[in-house]
């Protein structure tokens, strides 16, 4: 049964990296409400985002552990109260909180990423009510399983996406030609957000890909902004891509026969 996160556009998908930051914007950075609505803006009904808490224990749209990239302080994002991220951030966009988005827009899919351990549980809390229309990843399995476990204990079942360990038994049970084994270790997910490569390793292959789609899980590939390699990839049956250039995902997916 496909989760009604899937149904937001068919196939193939653009999954907006962190919102979208137009490439003329001087006060636009990651994963703020700007960006969001800005990727909105542009077609895409997809929003990948990260997610940490703050000093408060909100849960906010950041990618890094701590504010030096973005902001140029190099503070933890854990150390901040949420009343300074939010003024901080009043230049950049605007602080993206996690409750606040999911109201902000309605009719957006979200694709989150949680990054902190003191994230998992509060992310599961809020999405529970809006579940049909998040997927929850991690690299770490054990915060993937935490956050679906405390949306779960409130009536919700988001979509999911494998962490590395999940996502490294698989491979090795298709580079090992065991689809039964691969079959299994696909259970209870719904995708597959992956790189192409990997220091230098291989992730994708037409393999993995069958083997996916035989267990009825989908695949995106990220990071990807050439267009000509969004055809590839959609070609090789990718169902989506994470891309920081959403404007392109878009028209180039229209640009399709």
């Amino acid at each position: 049964m496909t989760h009604p996160w899937f149904l937001g556009e068919e196939a193939p998908r653009v999954l907006a990296h962190r919102g979208f930051v137009p490439p003329d914007s001087e006060q636009v950075v990651e994963n703020s409400v700007a960006a969001l609505a800005a990727a909105r803006a542009t077609g895409t009904v997809y929003l990948e985002s990260d997610c940490h808490v703050t000093a408060d224990g909100d849960v906010i749209l950041f990618h890094d552990d701590d504010l030096r990239r973005v902001t140029g302080d190099p503070r933890p994002v854990a150390t901040v109260r949420t009343r300074e991220l939010v003024e901080i951030m009043s230049t950049r966009g605007g602080l993206a909180v996690l409750p606040d988005v999911l109201d902000a827009f309605p009719d957006a899919r979200f694709n989150l990423d949680v990054k902190a351990d003191a994230a998992a549980e509060p992310v599961g809390r809020l999405i529970a009510r809006e579940s049909h229309r998040v997927l929850l990843t991690s690299f770490s399995d054990a915060r993937r399983a935490a956050a679906l476990s405390a949306a779960r204990a409130r009536g919700g079942e988001p979509a999911t996406s494998a962490g590395s360990r999940t996502l490294a038994r698989v491979l090795a049970a298709v580079t090992a030609r065991l689809p039964r084994v691969a079959a299994r270790h696909l259970e209870g997910l719904d995708a597959l957000q992956i790189p192409e490569r990997h220091r230098g390793i291989r992730i994708l292959s037409p393999r993995l890909i069958d083997a996916a789609h035989a267990a009825g899980v989908e695949v995106h590939v990220w990071t990807v902004d050439d267009p000509a390699r969004m055809h590839q990839l959609w070609n090789m049956g990718v169902d989506g891509v994470v891309t920081d250039r959403t404007d392109v995902g878009v028209s180039t997916r229209a640009s399709r026969v």
